[in-house]
Protein backbone atom coordinates (compact mmCIF):
# COMPACT_ATOMS: atom_id res chain seq x y z
CA UNK A 1 0.00 0.00 0.00
CA UNK A 2 1.48 3.32 -0.61
CA UNK A 3 1.99 6.20 1.36
CA UNK A 4 -0.38 9.20 0.77
CA UNK A 5 1.75 12.39 0.16
CA UNK A 6 0.31 14.00 3.71
CA UNK A 7 1.21 10.45 5.46
CA UNK A 8 4.71 11.18 3.84
CA UNK A 9 5.35 14.76 4.91
CA UNK A 10 3.49 13.94 8.45
CA UNK A 11 6.76 10.93 8.45
CA UNK A 12 9.09 13.32 7.32
CA UNK A 13 8.37 15.79 9.71
CA UNK A 14 8.33 13.15 12.51
CA UNK A 15 11.68 12.02 11.42
CA UNK A 16 13.02 15.64 11.57
CA UNK A 17 11.54 16.82 14.98
CA UNK A 18 12.81 13.35 16.70
CA UNK A 19 15.99 13.26 18.97
CA UNK A 20 18.82 11.82 18.32
CA UNK A 21 20.10 8.81 20.20
CA UNK A 22 23.04 6.25 20.12
CA UNK A 23 20.31 3.43 20.65
CA UNK A 24 17.03 1.72 20.93
CA UNK A 25 16.16 -1.58 22.50
CA UNK A 26 12.86 -2.46 21.92
CA UNK A 27 10.96 -5.39 23.34
CA UNK A 28 7.46 -6.89 24.22
CA UNK A 29 8.02 -6.27 27.97
CA UNK A 30 10.40 -3.69 29.69
CA UNK A 31 10.41 -4.38 33.28
CA UNK A 32 11.96 -1.07 34.79
CA UNK A 33 12.70 -1.73 38.82
CA UNK A 34 11.52 1.95 39.26
CA UNK A 35 10.09 2.78 42.57
CA UNK A 36 6.75 2.20 41.18
CA UNK A 37 8.18 -1.29 39.28
CA UNK A 38 6.45 -0.48 36.24
CA UNK A 39 6.39 -3.26 33.26
CA UNK A 40 5.86 -1.80 30.16
CA UNK A 41 4.45 -3.95 27.46
CA UNK A 42 5.47 -3.12 23.91
CA UNK A 43 8.13 -0.84 25.31
CA UNK A 44 11.36 0.69 24.11
CA UNK A 45 14.16 2.47 25.64
CA UNK A 46 16.36 5.07 23.84
CA UNK A 47 19.83 6.18 24.82
CA UNK A 48 22.79 8.69 24.65
CA UNK A 49 26.07 9.06 25.78
CA UNK A 50 25.95 6.32 28.33
CA UNK A 51 22.68 7.18 29.67
CA UNK A 52 19.34 6.81 29.49
CA UNK A 53 16.90 9.34 27.25
CA UNK A 54 13.81 7.64 27.94
CA UNK A 55 11.59 4.75 28.87
CA UNK A 56 8.43 4.04 27.39
CA UNK A 57 5.98 2.58 24.87
CA UNK A 58 7.56 1.50 22.07
CA UNK A 59 5.21 3.63 19.88
CA UNK A 60 6.09 7.03 21.91
CA UNK A 61 9.89 6.30 21.69
CA UNK A 62 10.37 6.09 18.22
CA UNK A 63 8.31 8.96 17.95
CA UNK A 64 10.54 11.16 19.97
CA UNK A 65 13.86 9.71 19.34
CA UNK A 66 15.71 8.58 15.77
CA UNK A 67 18.55 6.12 16.17
CA UNK A 68 22.16 5.26 14.91
CA UNK A 69 21.27 1.84 16.11
CA UNK A 70 18.44 -0.28 17.03
CA UNK A 71 17.94 -3.86 18.48
CA UNK A 72 14.26 -4.66 18.77
CA UNK A 73 13.17 -7.77 20.42
CA UNK A 74 9.53 -8.49 20.36
CA UNK A 75 9.58 -12.15 21.68
CA UNK A 76 11.83 -10.85 24.82
CA UNK A 77 11.91 -9.50 27.95
CA UNK A 78 14.00 -6.11 28.45
CA UNK A 79 15.41 -5.22 31.93
CA UNK A 80 17.89 -3.99 34.08
CA UNK A 81 21.53 -5.22 33.47
CA UNK A 82 22.06 -7.62 36.47
CA UNK A 83 24.22 -6.62 39.99
CA UNK A 84 27.07 -9.33 41.09
CA UNK A 85 27.65 -8.30 44.59
CA UNK A 86 30.73 -10.38 45.32
CA UNK A 87 32.81 -12.45 43.14
CA UNK A 88 36.69 -13.38 42.95
CA UNK A 89 36.79 -13.14 39.02
CA UNK A 90 40.13 -15.06 37.70
CA UNK A 91 39.49 -17.87 40.66
CA UNK A 92 37.13 -18.80 37.15
CA UNK A 93 40.81 -20.93 36.25
CA UNK A 94 40.60 -23.19 39.21
CA UNK A 95 37.31 -24.20 38.79
CA UNK A 96 36.65 -27.55 40.26
CA UNK A 97 40.40 -28.19 41.56
CA UNK A 98 38.75 -28.67 45.46
CA UNK A 99 34.98 -29.11 45.74
CA UNK A 100 32.70 -30.52 48.83
CA UNK A 101 35.02 -29.23 51.61
CA UNK A 102 34.51 -26.81 54.62
CA UNK A 103 35.52 -23.17 53.99
CA UNK A 104 38.65 -23.49 55.79
CA UNK A 105 39.85 -27.00 54.00
CA UNK A 106 39.19 -25.66 51.31
CA UNK A 107 41.19 -22.36 51.78
CA UNK A 108 43.80 -23.40 53.36
CA UNK A 109 44.98 -27.35 51.99
CA UNK A 110 43.87 -26.24 48.03
CA UNK A 111 43.02 -22.88 47.59
CA UNK A 112 46.08 -20.94 49.26
CA UNK A 113 48.81 -23.04 47.86
CA UNK A 114 46.94 -23.02 44.31
CA UNK A 115 47.29 -19.81 44.22
CA UNK A 116 50.57 -18.98 45.84
CA UNK A 117 51.90 -21.74 42.56
CA UNK A 118 50.16 -20.17 39.61
CA UNK A 119 48.38 -16.82 40.25
CA UNK A 120 50.63 -14.27 38.34
CA UNK A 121 49.44 -10.77 36.57
CA UNK A 122 48.69 -13.38 33.14
CA UNK A 123 46.75 -15.59 35.15
CA UNK A 124 44.51 -13.19 36.68
CA UNK A 125 44.35 -11.75 33.07
CA UNK A 126 43.02 -14.97 31.48
CA UNK A 127 40.86 -15.70 34.18
CA UNK A 128 39.49 -12.12 34.42
CA UNK A 129 38.45 -12.31 30.60
CA UNK A 130 37.13 -15.96 31.23
CA UNK A 131 34.96 -15.03 34.32
CA UNK A 132 34.03 -11.54 32.19
CA UNK A 133 32.80 -13.99 28.76
CA UNK A 134 30.47 -15.83 31.45
CA UNK A 135 28.90 -13.15 33.45
CA UNK A 136 27.99 -10.66 30.12
CA UNK A 137 26.73 -13.83 28.27
CA UNK A 138 24.67 -14.39 31.05
CA UNK A 139 22.94 -11.10 32.07
CA UNK A 140 25.06 -9.62 33.98
CA UNK A 141 26.35 -6.16 33.55
CA UNK A 142 28.15 -5.13 36.93
CA UNK A 143 30.45 -7.26 39.37
CA UNK A 144 31.82 -6.86 42.52
CA UNK A 145 35.69 -8.17 42.89
CA UNK A 146 38.44 -9.43 45.98
CA UNK A 147 41.35 -10.33 44.11
CA UNK A 148 45.11 -10.35 43.72
CA UNK A 149 46.28 -7.49 40.71
CA UNK A 150 43.42 -5.68 41.28
CA UNK A 151 44.69 -2.77 38.35
CA UNK A 152 44.74 -6.09 35.76
CA UNK A 153 41.60 -6.83 36.74
CA UNK A 154 40.32 -3.36 35.66
CA UNK A 155 42.17 -3.12 32.66
CA UNK A 156 40.55 -6.78 31.71
CA UNK A 157 37.48 -5.37 32.70
CA UNK A 158 37.61 -2.23 30.96
CA UNK A 159 38.60 -3.81 27.95
CA UNK A 160 35.51 -5.71 27.76
CA UNK A 161 33.22 -2.85 28.42
CA UNK A 162 31.94 -4.00 31.50
CA UNK A 163 31.39 -2.15 34.94
CA UNK A 164 32.58 -3.18 37.87
CA UNK A 165 33.37 -2.38 41.94
CA UNK A 166 36.95 -3.57 42.12
CA UNK A 167 38.64 -4.30 45.20
CA UNK A 168 42.28 -4.88 45.91
CA UNK A 169 42.86 -7.42 48.60
CA UNK A 170 44.74 -7.23 51.27
CA UNK A 171 45.55 -9.62 53.67
CA UNK A 172 47.92 -10.71 56.07
CA UNK A 173 50.30 -13.19 55.10
CA UNK A 174 52.30 -13.33 51.38
CA UNK A 175 50.19 -13.15 48.60
CA UNK A 176 50.67 -13.55 44.46
CA UNK A 177 51.39 -9.42 44.22
CA UNK A 178 51.86 -7.97 47.74
CA UNK A 179 54.12 -9.98 50.30
CA UNK A 180 52.66 -7.61 53.13
CA UNK A 181 49.47 -5.79 54.21
CA UNK A 182 51.69 -2.79 54.08
CA UNK A 183 52.26 -3.18 50.75
CA UNK A 184 48.73 -3.85 49.79
CA UNK A 185 47.84 -1.14 51.36
CA UNK A 186 50.40 1.20 49.55
CA UNK A 187 48.94 -1.06 46.41
CA UNK A 188 45.16 0.04 47.02
CA UNK A 189 46.10 3.87 47.26
CA UNK A 190 47.94 3.61 43.70
CA UNK A 191 44.89 1.51 42.27
CA UNK A 192 42.37 3.60 43.70
CA UNK A 193 44.13 6.77 42.63
CA UNK A 194 44.47 5.30 39.19
CA UNK A 195 40.56 4.06 38.37
CA UNK A 196 39.04 6.81 41.38
CA UNK A 197 36.94 8.77 38.33
CA UNK A 198 37.06 6.28 35.22
CA UNK A 199 33.72 5.47 34.04
CA UNK A 200 33.27 2.01 34.24
CA UNK A 201 35.78 0.88 37.20
CA UNK A 202 35.19 2.11 40.73
CA UNK A 203 38.09 0.86 43.06
CA UNK A 204 37.70 -0.61 46.78
CA UNK A 205 39.74 -1.21 49.44
CA UNK A 206 39.24 -4.98 50.16
CA UNK A 207 40.46 -6.39 53.37
CA UNK A 208 40.03 -9.63 53.04
CA UNK A 209 38.22 -10.71 56.25
CA UNK A 210 38.63 -10.14 60.28
CA UNK A 211 40.58 -13.55 60.38
CA UNK A 212 43.00 -12.72 57.98
CA UNK A 213 44.02 -8.80 59.34
CA UNK A 214 45.19 -7.56 61.99
CA UNK A 215 43.46 -4.87 64.15
CA UNK A 216 45.66 -2.51 62.61
CA UNK A 217 45.50 -3.27 59.14
CA UNK A 218 41.39 -3.17 59.08
CA UNK A 219 42.14 0.44 60.86
CA UNK A 220 44.35 1.54 57.69
CA UNK A 221 42.17 -0.17 54.72
CA UNK A 222 38.54 1.76 56.60
CA UNK A 223 41.10 5.07 56.36
CA UNK A 224 41.66 4.54 52.79
CA UNK A 225 38.23 3.88 51.87
CA UNK A 226 37.21 7.24 53.92
CA UNK A 227 40.22 8.81 52.30
CA UNK A 228 38.68 8.51 49.10
CA UNK A 229 35.21 8.17 49.83
CA UNK A 230 35.03 4.67 48.20
CA UNK A 231 33.52 1.33 49.27
CA UNK A 232 35.17 -0.84 52.23
CA UNK A 233 34.46 -4.86 51.28
CA UNK A 234 35.14 -7.36 53.25
CA UNK A 235 33.86 -11.04 54.08
CA UNK A 236 31.51 -11.05 57.39
CA UNK A 237 30.25 -13.86 59.44
CA UNK A 238 30.39 -16.30 56.66
CA UNK A 239 30.52 -19.19 59.00
CA UNK A 240 29.82 -20.47 62.43
CA UNK A 241 33.41 -21.13 62.86
CA UNK A 242 34.55 -17.61 62.39
CA UNK A 243 31.82 -16.25 64.64
CA UNK A 244 33.02 -18.85 67.22
CA UNK A 245 36.83 -17.61 66.90
CA UNK A 246 35.46 -13.71 67.02
CA UNK A 247 34.36 -14.20 70.35
CA UNK A 248 36.95 -16.30 71.80
CA UNK A 249 39.70 -14.02 70.67
CA UNK A 250 37.66 -10.42 70.84
CA UNK A 251 35.90 -10.54 74.28
CA UNK A 252 32.54 -12.35 73.04
CA UNK A 253 31.77 -10.14 69.88
CA UNK A 254 30.82 -10.77 66.82
CA UNK A 255 32.50 -9.91 63.60
CA UNK A 256 30.37 -6.92 63.47
CA UNK A 257 30.83 -5.84 66.53
CA UNK A 258 34.09 -5.87 66.67
CA UNK A 259 34.59 -4.11 62.99
CA UNK A 260 32.52 -1.44 65.00
CA UNK A 261 34.85 -1.44 68.04
CA UNK A 262 37.33 -0.64 65.69
CA UNK A 263 35.54 2.44 63.66
CA UNK A 264 35.89 0.09 60.26
CA UNK A 265 32.26 1.18 59.79
CA UNK A 266 32.62 5.03 59.38
CA UNK A 267 31.77 4.71 55.64
CA UNK A 268 30.27 3.13 53.09
CA UNK A 269 30.85 -0.76 53.23
CA UNK A 270 29.63 -4.20 51.95
CA UNK A 271 29.70 -7.51 54.02
CA UNK A 272 29.64 -10.35 51.94
CA UNK A 273 27.91 -13.36 53.26
CA UNK A 274 26.75 -12.25 56.82
CA UNK A 275 25.36 -15.81 57.42
CA UNK A 276 25.80 -15.53 61.15
CA UNK A 277 24.41 -12.16 62.09
CA UNK A 278 22.75 -11.75 65.31
CA UNK A 279 19.85 -9.78 65.99
CA UNK A 280 22.56 -6.97 67.61
CA UNK A 281 24.51 -7.32 64.39
CA UNK A 282 21.41 -6.80 62.28
CA UNK A 283 20.95 -3.24 63.99
CA UNK A 284 24.29 -2.07 64.08
CA UNK A 285 24.50 -3.05 60.06
CA UNK A 286 21.44 -1.16 59.56
CA UNK A 287 22.80 2.26 61.63
CA UNK A 288 25.92 2.05 59.65
CA UNK A 289 23.86 1.57 56.82
CA UNK A 290 26.07 -1.18 55.65
CA UNK A 291 25.35 -3.03 52.34
CA UNK A 292 24.96 -7.25 52.24
CA UNK A 293 26.16 -9.42 49.20
CA UNK A 294 23.84 -12.65 49.89
CA UNK A 295 25.65 -15.58 48.14
CA UNK A 296 23.34 -18.36 48.46
CA UNK A 297 24.55 -20.78 46.02
CA UNK A 298 27.85 -20.68 48.06
CA UNK A 299 26.45 -20.41 51.66
CA UNK A 300 24.59 -24.06 50.40
CA UNK A 301 27.99 -25.72 48.64
CA UNK A 302 29.96 -24.85 51.44
CA UNK A 303 27.50 -25.79 54.16
CA UNK A 304 28.31 -22.66 55.59
CA UNK A 305 24.72 -21.88 56.59
CA UNK A 306 21.22 -20.23 55.85
CA UNK A 307 21.59 -16.35 55.99
CA UNK A 308 18.75 -14.84 57.83
CA UNK A 309 18.24 -12.40 54.73
CA UNK A 310 14.36 -11.30 55.38
CA UNK A 311 15.51 -10.22 58.72
CA UNK A 312 17.90 -8.06 56.96
CA UNK A 313 15.02 -6.74 54.56
CA UNK A 314 12.66 -6.40 56.98
CA UNK A 315 15.20 -4.01 58.92
CA UNK A 316 15.50 -1.94 55.72
CA UNK A 317 18.81 -3.54 54.79
CA UNK A 318 20.13 -3.58 51.01
CA UNK A 319 20.72 -6.64 50.00
CA UNK A 320 22.24 -7.98 46.65
CA UNK A 321 22.95 -11.27 45.29
CA UNK A 322 26.23 -12.45 44.69
CA UNK A 323 27.71 -16.05 42.81
CA UNK A 324 31.03 -16.17 45.04
CA UNK A 325 34.02 -17.31 43.44
CA UNK A 326 33.85 -20.10 41.31
CA UNK A 327 36.67 -22.20 42.42
CA UNK A 328 34.56 -24.58 44.45
CA UNK A 329 31.92 -22.56 46.33
CA UNK A 330 29.89 -22.02 43.47
CA UNK A 331 31.58 -23.49 40.11
CA UNK A 332 29.51 -20.39 37.91
CA UNK A 333 28.65 -16.94 37.50
CA UNK A 334 25.04 -17.43 37.12
CA UNK A 335 22.78 -14.78 38.65
CA UNK A 336 19.56 -16.26 37.24
CA UNK A 337 20.76 -19.87 39.25
CA UNK A 338 21.40 -17.13 42.67
CA UNK A 339 17.66 -15.47 42.14
CA UNK A 340 16.13 -18.88 41.98
CA UNK A 341 18.18 -20.06 44.79
CA UNK A 342 17.79 -17.17 46.95
CA UNK A 343 14.11 -17.28 46.96
CA UNK A 344 13.79 -20.58 47.25
CA UNK A 345 16.30 -21.19 50.50
CA UNK A 346 14.21 -18.55 52.45
CA UNK A 347 11.12 -20.10 51.87
CA UNK A 348 12.26 -23.37 53.41
CA UNK A 349 13.81 -21.61 55.87
CA UNK A 350 11.08 -20.21 56.86
CA UNK A 351 8.86 -22.88 55.79
CA UNK A 352 6.83 -20.40 54.14
CA UNK A 353 6.04 -20.38 50.47
CA UNK A 354 5.25 -16.70 50.86
CA UNK A 355 8.39 -14.96 51.50
CA UNK A 356 11.07 -13.68 49.23
CA UNK A 357 8.78 -13.84 46.25
CA UNK A 358 10.15 -13.82 42.42
CA UNK A 359 9.60 -9.54 42.39
CA UNK A 360 11.81 -9.32 45.72
CA UNK A 361 14.29 -11.73 44.47
CA UNK A 362 14.80 -9.98 41.04
CA UNK A 363 15.09 -6.42 42.59
CA UNK A 364 18.01 -8.01 44.99
CA UNK A 365 19.85 -8.72 41.68
CA UNK A 366 19.68 -5.27 40.33
CA UNK A 367 18.07 -2.33 41.99
CA UNK A 368 19.12 -4.07 45.55
CA UNK A 369 22.37 -4.93 44.16
CA UNK A 370 22.69 -1.02 43.51
CA UNK A 371 21.63 0.16 47.13
CA UNK A 372 23.62 -2.55 48.70
CA UNK A 373 27.21 -0.82 46.77
CA UNK A 374 25.32 2.74 47.24
CA UNK A 375 24.97 3.14 43.17
CA UNK A 376 21.27 3.15 43.43
CA UNK A 377 21.13 6.70 41.26
CA UNK A 378 23.22 5.28 38.48
CA UNK A 379 22.44 1.30 37.91
CA UNK A 380 19.86 -0.94 39.07
CA UNK A 381 16.75 0.16 37.22
CA UNK A 382 15.87 1.32 33.83
CA UNK A 383 15.12 5.32 33.96
CA UNK A 384 15.54 8.17 32.52
CA UNK A 385 19.12 9.80 33.53
CA UNK A 386 20.77 6.77 34.33
CA UNK A 387 23.82 4.41 33.46
CA UNK A 388 22.29 2.52 30.15
CA UNK A 389 22.90 -0.55 31.24
CA UNK A 390 20.51 -3.56 30.15
CA UNK A 391 20.03 -6.88 29.05
CA UNK A 392 16.83 -8.56 26.55
CA UNK A 393 16.10 -12.02 28.05
CA UNK A 394 14.43 -14.00 24.89
CA UNK A 395 11.41 -15.81 25.63
CA UNK A 396 11.24 -17.89 22.68
CA UNK A 397 12.48 -21.48 23.96
CA UNK A 398 9.71 -24.09 25.73
CA UNK A 399 11.33 -22.76 29.15
CA UNK A 400 9.81 -19.08 28.11
CA UNK A 401 6.05 -20.15 27.24
CA UNK A 402 3.90 -19.09 28.27
CA UNK A 403 4.07 -15.89 29.97
CA UNK A 404 1.88 -15.14 32.42
CA UNK A 405 3.94 -12.93 35.33
CA UNK A 406 6.90 -11.36 34.03
CA UNK A 407 8.90 -12.01 37.60
CA UNK A 408 8.15 -15.10 38.21
CA UNK A 409 9.46 -16.08 34.56
CA UNK A 410 12.56 -14.15 35.25
CA UNK A 411 13.28 -15.91 38.59
CA UNK A 412 12.11 -19.49 38.24
CA UNK A 413 11.88 -20.31 34.29
CA UNK A 414 14.36 -18.11 32.52
CA UNK A 415 18.19 -19.51 32.40
CA UNK A 416 21.21 -17.34 31.95
CA UNK A 417 21.48 -19.32 28.36
CA UNK A 418 17.94 -17.12 27.38
CA UNK A 419 19.72 -13.93 27.35
CA UNK A 420 20.08 -12.61 23.98
CA UNK A 421 21.30 -9.22 24.13
CA UNK A 422 23.70 -7.11 26.56
CA UNK A 423 24.23 -3.50 26.44
CA UNK A 424 26.81 -1.64 29.23
CA UNK A 425 27.24 2.32 29.22
CA UNK A 426 25.10 2.39 25.99
CA UNK A 427 27.05 0.07 23.94
CA UNK A 428 26.47 -3.45 23.08
CA UNK A 429 28.58 -5.69 24.40
CA UNK A 430 26.35 -8.84 23.47
CA UNK A 431 24.04 -8.97 20.82
CA UNK A 432 22.04 -12.27 19.79
CA UNK A 433 24.34 -14.37 22.25
CA UNK A 434 27.23 -13.03 20.35
CA UNK A 435 30.13 -11.46 22.90
CA UNK A 436 31.36 -8.36 20.40
CA UNK A 437 33.96 -7.32 22.72
CA UNK A 438 35.70 -10.48 23.56
CA UNK A 439 37.24 -13.38 21.31
CA UNK A 440 35.55 -16.90 23.42
CA UNK A 441 38.38 -19.11 20.80
CA UNK A 442 41.04 -17.06 22.38
CA UNK A 443 40.15 -17.43 25.70
CA UNK A 444 39.28 -20.82 25.54
CA UNK A 445 42.90 -21.42 24.14
CA UNK A 446 44.28 -19.68 26.82
CA UNK A 447 42.30 -21.61 29.15
CA UNK A 448 43.63 -24.89 28.44
CA UNK A 449 47.65 -23.53 28.68
CA UNK A 450 46.92 -22.80 31.89
CA UNK A 451 44.50 -25.21 33.12
CA UNK A 452 47.22 -27.65 32.29
CA UNK A 453 49.69 -25.22 34.31
CA UNK A 454 47.40 -25.81 37.59
CA UNK A 455 46.82 -29.51 37.51
CA UNK A 456 50.32 -29.90 36.93
CA UNK A 457 50.86 -27.51 39.96
CA UNK A 458 48.22 -29.94 41.86
CA UNK A 459 50.76 -33.22 41.57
Amino acid sequence: MRLSSISLSLLFCSLLSAAPADLIVSAGRVVTMDAQRTVIINGAVAMAKGRILAVGPKAEIDQKYQAAKRIDRPDAILAPGLINTHTHAPMSLLRGIADDLTLQKWLEKFIFPAEAKNVNEQFVRVGTRLAVLEMMLGGTTTYVDMYYFEGAIAEETKKAGMRAVLGQTIIGFPAPDYKTPELALAGTEKFIQRFQNDPLIMPTAAPHAIYTNSPETLKAARALADKYKTLFVIHVSETQKENSDCGRDHNNMTPTAYLESLGALSGRTLFAHAVWTRANDILTIKRHNVGIAHCPSSNMKLGSGTANVMGLLRTGIPVGLGTDGPAGSNNDFDMFEEMDLASKLAKVSAQDPTVLPATQAFAMATIGGAQALGLEKEIGSLEAGKKADLITVSTSAPNGWPMHDVYSMLVYSLKASDVQDVVIEGKATVENRKALTLNPLEIRREVKVLRDKVDASLK
